[in-house]
């Protein structure tokens, strides 16, 4: 097989895996429209949809359940994408959001948040999310300072033991402060740390859309440079690839979208390790195809994690973060015995 043929058939297998990708997708976002403690028939979705439902239907649809299942949509796809990204430029197959500690870090601004303002009603909850986006943003920094060599930039391979060992520490940090709180503030951030998408409205959809439809595109303009990467430092250098501005670049893009995506619907993890797995044996190894199958596998696992526990489970909904962790633990295992043979 020549290059151009290899190259036709790396295309087609890409959009057969995205087509069949979409198709699942609009399948579990339909299951997901029709579920919760109060059902609509597929007919009844759809009759609301176009603007001819109940006063009942158009609440529970367009105030209630659209706005979760849409921040569950964008934050899989960001979740997704950022494990890809993290994976890409630090070569282990085992990076992830969650790893690297930003999860950690996001958990410690709710933490504080709650420590000092002790309420989640009124104007201060607004103050939530930009709580949790800096601590994963600022805990990101002191990753990236302890794992920078100035003579080689940011080492891949300290990058992820840094990672652990902050996020090691930042948890414990956590946890003491948990401990202070009193029963129902500390109910509210039990439920953010497990991953759960109750009670998501317009708002926070509007809040999450921005860094995912602006910076998802410009990571896939960028795909060919995180191919580099593959190659080893010093074989991207010798193309002309500015390495260690690049790491810099597409860390601070992953951070910046795993952060959004954390504070919108908690500390969710596996997500961004899994998805790019799976995105690679269905579209290969080039970024500029797996890349929207990462973020559309990540899509179908966030919002049928969601689906199913808010579902399978009633009248005891529990956070899609557990459902996210009862599926990942084992894949980690997984891929972590795989990684050792």
């Amino acid at each position: 097989m020549n290059i151009e043929q290899l190259s036709r058939s790396r295309v087609r297998r890409a959009l057969i895996a995205s087509a069949a990708l979409l198709v699942i997708a609009i399948a579990v976002i339909a299951i997901s429209l029709n579920t919760g403690s109060l059902r609509l028939t597929p007919l009844a979705v759809l009759r609301t949809l176009l603007g001819g439902g109940s006063s009942d239907e158009n609440l529970v649809m367009f105030e209630y359940r659209l706005p979760r299942i849409i921040v569950t949509m964008l934050a899989g796809i960001g979740l997704g994408i950022s494990g890809a990204i993290l994976q890409g430029v630090s070569r282990n197959a085992l990076a992830d959001p969650g790893i690297l500690g930003i999860n950690a870090g996001a958990a410690l601004g709710l933490m504080l948040f709650v420590s000092f303002f002790r309420s989640m009603e009124g104007p201060a909850a607004l103050l939530i999310p930009l709580f949790t986006f800096m601590g994963g943003a600022v805990t990101a920094v002191i990753i990236f300072l302890f794992a920078y060599d100035r003579h080689r930039g940011i080492i891949p391979a300290r990058l992820i033991l840094v990672g652990i060992a902050v996020a090691a520490g930042i948890s414990s940090l956590t946890l003491l402060l948990s401990l202070r709180l009193d029963p129902n503030i500390y109910a509210f951030a039990a439920r953010w740390l497990a991953g759960s998408v109750w009670g998501r409205e317009w708002e926070h959809v509007w809040a999450l859309l921005p860094w995912i439809v602006l910076l998802v595109p410009f990571v896939y303009s960028r795909s060919r440079t995180l191919d580099l990467f593959a190659m080893g430092d010093d074989a991207a250098a010798s193309v002309g690839s500015p390495v260690s501005r690049d790491r810099i670049i597409f860390l601070s893009i992953a951070v910046a979208i795993s952060c959004a995506s954390v504070a919108m619907v908690g500390g969710i993890g596996f997500i961004g390790l899994a998805a790019p797995h799976i995105a690679r044996r269905l579209a290969g190894p080039q970024h500029r195809f797996f890349l929207p199958v990462a973020g559309m596998v990540g899509l179908v696992i966030l919002v049928l994690a969601d689906t199913i526990g808010r579902s399978v489970f009633q009248p005891n909904a529990i956070p899609a973060g557990v459902v996210v962790a009862a599926i990942g633990g084992p894949y980690f295992l997984y891929l972590l015995f795989k990684t050792k043979t």
